[in-house]
């Protein structure tokens, strides 16, 4: 399935998409789970898949105003220098443990949503990344049983204001711009993709092709990252783990690209979709 989070009529709601139909669950499924966040908690995903059985779909896709897949996520976790010609580009040293960061809620857009670029800084940049939505929460989760939690699958795009993340060690201004990372369109669900399975990460801008890879090509994997993490913290249902950029990221480009208003960005993952934002400066 793919689920998406969205607004009818001004009001926050959830539902399954399929071609440019969308059957609304709020109304089905609604008093159980008020969001996607809550479906995934309460263990409702094969609820859903029976409601789209039984249940005409009433709404169109290209006529929605998406919001971030999971609206209220209690983590959102990123790991950086997740591929080696980033790591390379970047002049870093690899490290034995994944390098994590935190994002805010208020930092993300849907897709087809504006980027916005703050007026102190004019270096905006993209990365490409794929996102992991947690579906069943633990702590201590071993890598052999990480599969089990993962409730799906989405695509991310952590734009990062640059000068702001360099000017000390700590990324947490750069990286938490209000309404620069992109978030969507929507979750695949996990049964959708295999365990392990291999996707190819693809980020876009304007058209040109900035970042290509796959998930081999990832240095921690993603049952690697999981287990890390549910080691400090315990994870919950509909934390969102964003699992690194590869190379390519404007600002180690010679000369520098950075985005701007106009620009058009897509990250593609063949297994999930695309996800698209146009780039604004904040008024």
């Amino acid at each position: 399935m793919k689920l998406i989070s969205f607004l009818n009529q001004g009001i926050p709601s959830y539902g399954i998409v399929n071609g440019d139909d969308v059957l609304d669950l709020t109304p089905i499924l609604g008093a159980q789970a008020p969001d996607l966040k809550a479906l995934i908690a309460q263990d409702l995903l094969g609820a859903a898949a029976a409601a789209a059985k039984t249940n005409k779909p009433t709404l169109k896709f290209s006529q929605l105003t998406l919001l971030p897949v999971i609206t209220n996520p209690n983590k959102i976790i990123c790991v950086g220098l997740n591929y080696g010609e980033h790591v390379r580009e970047t002049g870093r040293e690899l490290t034995e443990s994944p390098a994590l960061f935190l994002r805010m809620t208020d930092s993300q857009v849907a897709h087809g949503q504006d980027i916005v670029r703050p007026p102190e800084s004019q270096r905006l940049d993209y990365e490409g990344e794929i996102a992991v939505v947690i579906g069943k929460g633990g702590r201590r989760i071993s890598e052999a049983d990480s599969w089990s939690h993962i409730a799906g699958y989405s695509c991310y795009n952590d734009g990062s204001i640059r000068d702001w993340q360099a000017a000390t060690t700590q990324w947490t201004a750069g990286k938490n711009f209000f309404r620069t990372g992109g978030f969507g369109p929507w979750m695949v669900t996990a049964d959708e993709i295999k365990p392990d399975q291999l996707m190819t990460l693809t980020t876009r801008l304007n058209g040109q092709v900035m970042q290509t890879a796959t998930t081999a090509m990832m240095i921690h994997s993603i049952p690697r990252q999981i287990a890390y993490i549910s080691t400090f913290i315990p994870l919950e249902a509909g934390d969102v783990i964003v699992t690194g950029t590869p190379g390519g990221v404007g600002n180690k480009r010679v000369p520098q690209i950075f985005m701007k208003p106009g620009d058009v960005v897509e990250i593609e993952v063949d297994a999930i979709g695309i996800l698209r934002n146009g780039i604004r400066d904040e008024v």
